[in-house]
């Protein structure tokens, strides 16, 4: 428990994970933003800083949980990673493209610094009962002095290898899985219901049966009770994933023609004033296109 750890970003998935660390005992320094967001975290034992820099400690180690990859590199100006310095450990939790991941690792190198990725497949609640998934890839050194404190707050860690891009990789891929899996549950509830069927009752049947998986019994329930809120995951960075994955896509000439449908589902919605719901949301497409919504 004798790791410095720094904590940078306390947004809806940040919070519940520096929440984890606080109660498994560990040490934080921690920044947000929007300072209020820091403050219930005092009474769990961390420390609240103004600044980022000022929760840093050379050689030692930083979470950071932020929106997109214009926060990470903006956040992550050379003077703050000179600081962390040699041997240092930046944990980069972010959804971001796996290049942007690539560019920062060149970074702390620089500096004598580690980049790992590390995207964690988990909702809030997931953090909060310990069973998300997180994957990671960058120096070996590094992944194991951080397997022990990120194995307190999730069920599975996946390593894949020494590209920093590699774990983002797999997580947009994965989001956009869950992002097809909205629609296409989106599209069966709604021909359900529009044959007299209750949604609940062919989310309950499937969800138990045929697909009796964590993402179709948790997002099903979301989309079979049109339950958009409270937001766990806002409409608008669904979008954003998607248009990283089709970048990730194309720089690769690998066609992802279904990434397209679900892009253009986003951008309906955003049309349609939802920026403000969760991304199951998506899955109102299906109910305007038959019309069974306002």
């Amino acid at each position: 428990m004798s790791e410095k750890i720094a904590f940078l970003g306390l947004g809806n998935l940040g919070t519940p994970i520096a929440e984890s660390l606080l109660e498994a005992g560990y040490e934080l320094v921690v920044w947000n933003r929007t300072a209020s967001k820091a403050e219930p975290l005092i009474k769990l034992g961390a420390t609240v800083v103004e600044d980022p820099i000022e929760a840093i400690t050379t050689g030692g180690l930083v979470f950071s949980v932020l929106a997109d990859d214009a926060a990470v590199e903006e956040l992550f100006s050379m003077e703050l990673v000179e600081k962390l310095g040699k041997d240092g450990v930046h944990i980069s939790m972010s959804t971001i493209s796996p290049e942007t991941s690539r560019q920062l690792a060149q970074v702390h190198d620089w500096y004598g610094a580690h980049y790992v990725a590390a995207p964690i497949f988990a909702r809030p609640e997931a953090v909060r009962a310990k069973v998300g998934n997180i994957c990671l890839s960058g120096n070996a050194a590094a992944k194991e002095r951080i397997k022990p404190i990120v194995q307190s707050f999730v069920k599975g860690v996946f390593d894949f290898g020494d590209d920093p891009g590699a774990a983002n990789v797999i997580k947009l891929a994965g989001n956009f899985m869950i992002a097809c899996s909205l629609e296409m549950m989106g599209e069966a509830f709604t021909m359900a219901e529009k044959n007299g069927i209750s949604r609940q009752s062919i989310y309950e049947m499937l969800t138990s049966t045929l697909f009796a998986a964590p993402i179709f019994q948790n997002y099903g329930k979301i989309v079979a009770q049109h339950a958009y809120e409270p937001v766990a995951f806002r409409f608008p960075l669904g979008l954003k994933d998607i248009n990283l994955t089709l970048q990730t896509a194309s720089d690769v000439n690998a066609p992802m023609p279904f990434a397209d449908i679900i892009k253009n589902r986003f951008i309906s919605g955003l049309a349609k004033g939802r920026e403000n719901l969760d991304w199951g949301a998506l899955a109102l497409g299906a109910s305007d296109d038959a019309g069974l919504t306002k």
